[in-house]
């Protein structure tokens, strides 16, 4: 009745989704994903040829499988961006749920490609590693399920969290997959510390790795051979981590040329695992600081986005996942420069690899979608009292 008298309200158009999620984007960390992946395209041009020759394909063999994975990647990483965090959420619950099992079933249809670790299904002409997929699901889920905790008569999130984080990391070192399996440990101990943990219980966990670690190196010939080789003072030149080595100290500040480096014909894992090296060798410090530069704009301008952030779910769920991002690239460069001991970690968004690249893209697209500028105070007007 009021209708016929008065009208209709018109119909209130909606903004364009394109437009709004422009404006809401961070750009910069957008731009620098974008920048590493030209970067990691440029390096895979000088690196990967000595293998494709190696293996009977032509030069740009890798190089043009890695711009199809990257391009996926990439169209991955702007539709993910582009959802609300619930559905985010809801999509990161379900992958979970499809890569657990797939990690589960690698002691029975997986393949270890000769390098003493069962982590990769092979597909013929590509292969996938679950682990790398269910990192994003693993850190929405955990967060979830803390951010939950908190809630009136909620369940108890935080050691469901805990037990869910003590079964991934238990199957993925008996794969064996250390690596892989602190990644999962340090995302969920950030996360866990955000959300309130007392710093008695996170010093108890980190007490308790130390037994661990010394189980894992008697009881894995494979880690304790890693550990060894980090703990000799004597660098062996004729290993990986000697070339790698040696050609980061070879490049200098302005590198040998583009080209012109050796170390990719040397290193059989020069396109993923040791990028940096040729990196530094043929194009010098400068270039190494540059991507360093990247990657600390892409975590710092994440998290100080997501301590704006007044949804606990969302906080917590971007900072694991800009957590574990970090310090993949941190340990990845620290291994190469004889940091760290070798982990098998690639170097997100330089590095050659399908399931890296497109996992990465997902995880990526994650971050910016829980990063997006949103409608509301922000978290200090709540603890001044100005919102409530």
């Amino acid at each position: 009745m009021t209708e016929m008298v008065y009208g209709a309200l018109p119909a209130r158009e909606r903004e364009p989704v394109l437009p709004k999620w422009w404006q809401t984007l961070d750009k910069w960390t957008m731009t620098s994903i974008l920048l590493l992946f030209v970067i990691g395209i440029m390096l895979g041009m000088a690196a990967s040829p000595p293998l494709a020759e190696k293996n009977g394909f032509e030069p740009f063999h890798y190089v043009k499988k890695q711009a199809i994975f990257g391009g996926a990647a990439m169209i991955a990483m702007m539709l993910t961006s582009m959802m609300s965090p619930k559905l985010v959420r809801r999509l990161a619950v379900l992958g979970f749920g499809v890569t657990m099992v797939a990690l589960l079933l690698l002691p029975v249809f997986g393949t270890d490609f000769g390098k003493g670790a069962t982590r990769w299904y092979s597909l013929g002409f590509a292969s996938i590693q679950p682990s790398e997929f269910l990192k994003p699901g693993f850190v929405v889920v955990c967060a979830w399920l803390m951010a939950a905790n908190e809630e009136i008569n909620g369940p108890p999130g935080r050691m469901w969290s805990f037990l869910l984080m003590v079964s991934i990391v238990v199957v993925l070192a008996l794969q064996p997959d250390f690596g892989q399996a602190c990644l999962i440990l340090f995302g969920w101990s950030v996360m866990y510390f955000v959300s309130g943990a007392p710093m008695v219980l996170i010093g108890g966990i980190l007490l308790a790795l130390i037994p661990t670690a010394q189980l894992a190196y008697n009881g894995s010939e494979h880690f304790a051979r890693r550990i060894d080789g980090f703990l000799d003072r004597s660098l062996d030149p004729t290993t990986q981590i000697g070339h790698a080595t040696n050609a980061i100290r070879e490049g200098g500040l302005f590198g040998v040329g583009v080209g012109e480096g050796t170390v990719k014909r040397s290193l059989p894992d020069a396109h993923t695992d040791f990028i940096i090296s040729v990196a530094a060798e043929e194009y010098g410090l400068i270039l190494v600081m540059v991507i360093i530069a990247l990657y600390a704009t892409i975590v710092l301008r994440s998290y100080f986005r997501l301590m704006r952030e007044r949804d606990p779910f969302i906080r917590l769920a971007g900072t694991g996942l800009v957590s574990i991002f970090g310090v993949q690239a941190m340990v990845n460069m620290g291994v190469a420069v004889r940091l760290l001991p070798s982990k098998g970690m690639t170097l997100p968004f330089v590095s050659y690899g399908g399931s890296s690249l497109i996992a990465g893209g997902i995880a990526v697209g994650m971050i910016l979608a829980f990063t997006r500028s949103r409608p509301q105070g922000e978290i200090g007007d709540i603890l001044r009292g100005r919102v409530r």
